[in-house]
């Protein structure tokens, strides 16, 4: 295809596609698929080689959100019957950690439910962070606490974190339709101040919303915008008892063209499957391989993951393997970026929190798919007295 073979020369040389081009790939056939995947795969390859970053979720204080995003567990009136508690202490927290360092993963994501950290949020947090590193040798930490004010971003880079995560998850034209309690331009701000304070910035999106291509590619080109060196993206997980319960809009091979659509828009930066990866993509989870070069390893915040052993032996199987501590994520010329601006030691990645278009899918085929005994809350690890999954 001349779509293809024009976005691989664009991809290799960080060439940004049409808007024209970007939604060409959201609307070519299953028949196509694979040479879609094949070619994004070339771009994924030149920049990241083989290699695929573990990150590991630790979720700090889960539920009793006062926002209202409606594709959250933890959401304003939310009925989801999730695990609820206050904050982890620091040794808790470290413990959860080292679960996820021992299975593998690199980067540790701080998450915790509500608008923004108070003062003595950051307080605790940066705490949290000192014990982690204390007690994992080399490990990076993400943090991802929502909407940040003034300065709290450079307290949580003095005591360690190595980059901040905050979604724009969907298109500036549709956000009031999922969020009334803040704004899209809370978030870009917030991406704006963890940048300009030297962390390594993470954004992304969520797919499934009911959103049009139109929509996905507008937030892929704000994200491109922002330049982020981490973009998450999450497939929703439709949780029973939140408004968005029974958006069942993607397919596996809807979703591996919204991630080749993201590599092409972003062909140097870390793209992450991030939650849903399980839910939506299924059998076909190795295939995105070859489009990402990150996932997130085991469980979510609200909601299990394939086992963690699952996780690694897919990798080998697809033939790549697990980034070591001692590589920089980040291709050279985006590491050297991040270090001029004063983060050196910072490699790039986040978090992905959360997690088609309704009008590819027929609504009776969008039912037929919906595979709600996928959707299975997380009950182990973080503020249980169970193992984690890692």
């Amino acid at each position: 295809m001349d779509l293809l073979n024009t976005l691989v020369d664009k991809g290799l040389r960080r060439e940004l596609p049409t808007r024209e081009e970007a939604l060409a790939v959201l609307a070519t056939s299953d028949d196509e698929l694979l040479d879609v995947v094949a070619a994004a795969g070339r771009v994924r390859r030149q920049w990241f080689g083989r290699r695929v970053k573990l990150n590991y979720l630790v979720n700090l204080k889960s539920g009793l959100c006062p926002e209202d995003c409606s594709y959250c567990s933890q959401r304003l009136g939310s009925k989801a019957d999730i695990l609820k508690y206050t904050w982890l202490k620091p040794d808790e927290a470290s413990k959860a950690a080292a679960a996820g360092v021992a299975g593998g993963a690199k980067r540790v994501c701080l998450v915790a439910s509500g608008r923004g950290p108070t003062d003595r949020d950051i307080a605790r947090v940066s705490e949290t962070i000192e014990t982690i590193k204390e007690q994992n040798e080399g490990v990076e930490i993400c943090a991802c606490l929502g909407l940040l004010s003034d300065g709290q971003a450079e307290r949580l880079r003095a005591a360690g974190a190595d980059a901040y995560n905050h979604n724009l998850n969907t298109s500036e034209g549709t956000y009031g339709d999922i969020t009334t309690t803040h704004t899209y331009q809370d978030r870009v701000d917030t991406v704006t101040k963890a940048h300009d304070a030297g962390l390594s910035a993470c954004s992304g999106l969520i797919a499934g919303m009911g959103e049009s291509d139109e929509d996905l590619v507008d937030v892929v080109f704000a994200l491109r915008d922002l330049d982020p060196d981490s973009v998450p993206v999450n497939f929703l997980i439709p949780f029973e008892g939140t408004p968005l319960a029974k958006e069942w809009n993607l397919t596996p091979q809807r979703c591996l063209r919204i991630l080749a659509m993201t590599r092409f828009v972003c062909p140097d930066v870390e793209v992450r499957l991030a939650g849903g990866r399980e839910v939506h993509l299924r059998s076909m989870q190795p295939l995105a391989l070859h489009l990402v070069n990150s996932i997130f390893l085991g469980d979510y915040l609200t909601s299990e993951g394939q086992a963690g052993q699952a996780d690694l032996d897919m990798i080998a199987d697809a033939g790549f393997e697990v980034e070591g501590t001692g590589t920089t994520t980040l291709p050279e010329h985006r590491a050297d970026a991040l270090a001029a601006a004063g983060c050196g030691s910072h490699e790039g990645g986040g978090c992905g929190p959360c997690g088609g278009s309704a009008s590819e899918v027929p609504e009776q085929a969008a039912a037929d798919q919906a595979r709600t005994d996928l959707v299975a809350v997380r009950r182990r690890g973080a503020g249980t007295d169970l193992a984690p999954n890692a």
